[in-house]
C-alpha cells in the first residue's frame, strides 16, 4: 500500500485560498480516479474536486468548514499502485452537469489545475471530520445535481411532488416547490433558507445576545472589492424618477407574444436595452481607469459586457451578458433569464463574472425606490433601477396614477464628467418612458 497525499490545488482562479465546504468521502471509502472528493467554496464559485487516485479513503486533514490556502494537504488516500491516473482530472463546477453524471467544463482563462499529486509528509494528526445533517429526503429519486438545489432552496426533496418518467424529482419539480421569485424581478423578495451564513457563538450557550459571523468566501471577496472600489475610485451619483408606464405596457405585450412565450420577461430586460442603448450615446460610462507604470490610462471598451448584481443564496455576485450590444431582445431576454437560474441556484462560474463594462443594480425586487451604489470594480459606471409602483404623475396638467421608478447611477469621476453622467441617466430614463425609442 502506498499513501498519497492530496493537496488544495489551483483551480485557476487567481485565488490562494478556499473553504472545505462539503467532504464526499469518509475514512475506509473506496474511491476511484474521477470520484468527487470533496467540495469546496472559493471566493466566487462551489468546484467539486475529484481523485487523482484510486485505492481508500485515509485520512481527512481539514475539517469542513474551514478555509485553508492553495498547497495545503487535505484528504490522503492508500493506493496500492504509486502512480496516480495519466491524467489528472480538473475540478468540476457545481451545476456543470447533466442528467447526474459529470461533464468536461469549458476552460475559462487559465484554468489550469495544479498541486495534484504526492505532497508533504502526512499529518500524524487525525481530525474528525463534522457531523453532517441526516436528510429528511432520505429515500427519494432525485439525482445529486437536484439534491443539491433542493439544499441550496431550502426544499425538503421529500415535500415535492416528483414529475420524472421514473418517479424521480427534477429541477422544474425542485423550483416550482420552491415558488422562489426571479432575483432581476419586481415581484417580491427572494426567500432563501432560514440559515443564510454560518454562525459561532461568541459567548457561553446560555448568553445569546452576541454572535459572529466568519468573513469568507463571496463575503470577503465582496468586501475587499467594495473597499477598494469606495477608496480608489472617486464616486458620483444622479438620480431621476421615470414614468415607466410604457415600459410596463410593453412588458406585458411582450409576454403575450408568441416570440416570447418561452421566456420570461421583466423590466429589467428593457431597463438593459436602454442601458446598451445609452452606452452608445456616452461611452465613457463603459470605460475603465487603469493604473500603468507610466501614471494612467483610461481604456474605453467599444462592446458592453452587461453585469447584472445579484442577491443569491451564497451572496452578492455580479454575472455578465458577454457581448450584450449584439444581441436581439429576444437573445437578450434568454440570456437574461439564463443568467438569473444560474445566479438563483448558486452556480454562478467565475468566468462569468470575469470582464464586465457596466453594471446594473435592480434595487427594486427589495422594495428600495433609490440609491447610491458602488460601483463594481474595474468598471467606471453602475446604474440602480428602483421598483415600479403606481404614483399619482402630472401628465398634461392632469394628476393621473402611472407607473413610476427612480434611475440612479453611480460613476468614477476620474472618468465620466458630470454633463456625461447626466446625459446618460436622462438616456436610459428616455427609454424607460419611451422604449419605441429603440427602433431608432
Amino acid at each position: 500500500m502506498t499513501t498519497q497525499t492530496f493537496v488544495l490545488p489551483d483551480v485557476g482562479e487567481g485565488l490562494t485560498e478556499a473553504e472545505i465546504v462539503t467532504w464526499r468521502v469518509q475514512p475506509g471509502d473506496p474511491v476511484a480516479v474521477d470520484d468527487v472528493l470533496v467540495e469546496i467554496e472559493t471566493a466566487k464559485s462551489l468546484v467539486e474536486l475529484p481523485s487523482p487516485f484510486a485505492g481508500t479513503v485515509g485520512e481527512m486533514l481539514v475539517d469542513e468548514g474551514r478555509t485553508v490556502d492553495v498547497g495545503t494537504p487535505i484528504i490522503t488516500i492508500e493506493t496500492t499502485d504509486a502512480t496516480a491516473a495519466p491524467t489528472a482530472p480538473g475540478p468540476v463546477v457545481v451545476g456543470q452537469r447533466e442528467h447526474g453524471e459529470p461533464v468536461t467544463p469549458p476552460e475559462p482563462e487559465g484554468a489550469v489545475l495544479v498541486g495534484y499529486g504526492t505532497g508533504g509528509p502526512v499529518s500524524s494528526r487525525r481530525r474528525k471530520p463534522a457531523e453532517r445533517p441526516v436528510r429528511a429526503s432520505v429515500g427519494v429519486v432525485a439525482k445529486p445535481p437536484i439534491r443539491k438545489l433542493a439544499r441550496d432552496l431550502g426544499v425538503d426533496l421529500a415535500d415535492v411532488a416528483p414529475s420524472g418518467t421514473a418517479g424521480e424529482v427534477t429541477r422544474d419539480d425542485v423550483l416550482k416547490h420552491a415558488s422562489q421569485a426571479s432575483v432581476f424581478r419586481n415581484i417580491q423578495t427572494p426567500q432563501w433558507s432560514a440559515v443564510r451564513e454560518e454562525t459561532i457563538p461568541v459567548a457561553a450557550q446560555d448568553d445569546e445576545r452576541t454572535e459572529t459571523i466568519p468573513v469568507k468566501g463571496v463575503r470577503k471577496a465582496t468586501a475587499n472589492a467594495m473597499v477598494g472600489s469606495a477608496y480608489s475610485a472617486p464616486h458620483v451619483t444622479v438620480w431621476t424618477d421615470v414614468d415607466a408606464s410604457r415600459t410596463m405596457e410593453l412588458v406585458k405585450r411582450l409576454k403575450a407574444s408568441p416570440d416570447f412565450a418561452d421566456i420570461k420577461v421583466s423590466p429589467l430586460l428593457i431597463m438593459a436595452r436602454a442601458v446598451i442603448w445609452a452606452v452608445r450615446r456616452t461611452p465613457m460610462v463603459n470605460a475603465a481607469w487603469v493604473d500603468t507604470a507610466d501614471g494612467a490610462e483610461i481604456r474605453v471598451r467599444h462592446y458592453v459586457n452587461l453585469g447584472i448584481a445579484a442577491a443569491t443564496p451564497r451572496g452578492l455576485l455580479v454575472p455578465n451578458v458577454k457581448d450584450a450590444q449584439n444581441l436581439s431582445l429576444r437573445e437578450l431576454a434568454r440570456a437574461l433569464e439564463k443568467l438569473t437560474v444560474t445566479a438563483r441556484e448558486g452556480k454562478t462560474t467565475p468566468a462569468d463574472q470575469q470582464g464586465g463594462t457596466i453594471t446594473i443594480t435592480n434595487i427594486g425586487v427589495f422594495g428600495m425606490d433609490a440609491g447610491t451604489p458602488i460601483i463594481n470594480p474595474g468598471e467606471a459606471g453602475i446604474v440602480a433601477l428602483g421598483t415600479i409602483r403606481q404614483k399619482p404623475w402630472v401628465v398634461d396638467g392632469e394628476v393621473r396614477p402611472r407607473w413610476v421608478t427612480t434611475v440612479a447611477g453611480s460613476f468614477d469621476h476620474r472618468v465620466v464628467d458630470g454633463d456625461g453622467m447626466s446625459r446618460f441617466i436622462a438616456d436610459v430614463a428616455s427609454i424607460l418612458e419611451e422604449p419605441a425609442l429603440l427602433l431608432d
